[in-house]
């Protein structure tokens, strides 16, 4: 879907994040020369259309206290993916969750899941906790643990 000059203004005022006020559409409408009710429809618009991905917070988990992250890999499968992937996503200490292909032999994890936690043994009960949810569907599974913070940003247009 192509985007007009005012879609892409609106992208610029917020690809860093929304302004951190109390009415942050206002605060765009003002900054792009709109109302914010066009803000709100033309944001809903391009993220329907896939212009734009999504629209949430993302919060820095070492700031809030966790500071083991791990991203849990799992073996699921492949038939159940989706209904699996959609319980472990709505657990509220996975961030996110994902399909990833396999590389077998070396790579048997086609199912991602984030998992924070303030140490280390906090996180594996929480991998313990999927495992149980998974149940026999848990064909294998492992945890690789961040090892430094890196910039999380999607991508950006420039203002040209």
């Amino acid at each position: 879907m192509p985007i007009d000059a005012t879609d892409r203004e609106i992208i610029l005022a917020t690809q860093g994040g929304l302004p951190l006020v109390p009415r942050p559409y206002h605060a765009i409408a003002a900054r792009v020369g709109v109302g914010a009710a066009e803000v709100i429809e033309r944001l809903a618009r391009m993220q329907a259309s896939g212009v734009i991905r999504r629209i949430g917070a993302v919060p820095n988990h070492y700031a809030l206290g966790y500071r083991a992250n791990g991203m849990s890999v799992w073996d699921v499968p492949d038939g159940r993916i989706r209904e699996l992937g959609e319980r472990i996503g709505a657990l509220d200490f996975v961030s996110h969750c994902y399909h990833r292909p396999r590389h077998p032999p070396e790579w048997p994890y086609n199912l991602f899941a984030m998992v924070h936690g303030r140490d280390r043994a906090e996180v594996e009960a929480k991998v313990a906790e999927i495992a149980r949810l998974l149940g026999a569907d848990d064909r294998g599974h492992a945890v690789l643990y961040s090892t430094r913070i890196l910039k999380k940003t999607g991508l950006r247009i420039s203002a040209k």
